[in-house]
């Protein structure tokens, strides 16, 4: 699946990108017509220690779905909008599944 990273205001190493790229391919099993997905990440300045955001918006044929998560560290953003988009893209298969 095609993977778009895109950091506001900072640059992005490899580790993450690559990370990134091997959760969002783990999404392929519970839902195989991804067409592609985007991933935002964004530092808030805030005292927070959960200031690093994830926004990961994912192509599918007629819809895309959108998670966004909050958290303290980008990886486990990351895992916790993989996590949700896996019930999301779960559910949207059996939805499918009943109407054919």
């Amino acid at each position: 699946m095609k993977v778009n990273v895109n950091a506001v205001n900072f640059t992005v190493d490899r580790k993450l990108i690559d990370f990134i790229q091997l959760r969002m391919d783990k999404l392929e099993k519970y839902y195989d017509k991804i067409v592609s997905s985007d991933v935002f990440l964004k530092v808030e300045n805030t005292s927070d220690k959960e200031n690093k955001i994830v926004e990961v918006k994912i192509h599918v044929p007629g819809d895309d779905f959108l998670v966004k998560k909050q958290c303290k560290t980008f990886e486990e953003a990351v895992e916790l909008s993989a996590e949700s988009l896996e019930r999301l893209l779960v559910k949207r298969k059996e939805k499918i599944r009943t109407h054919i």
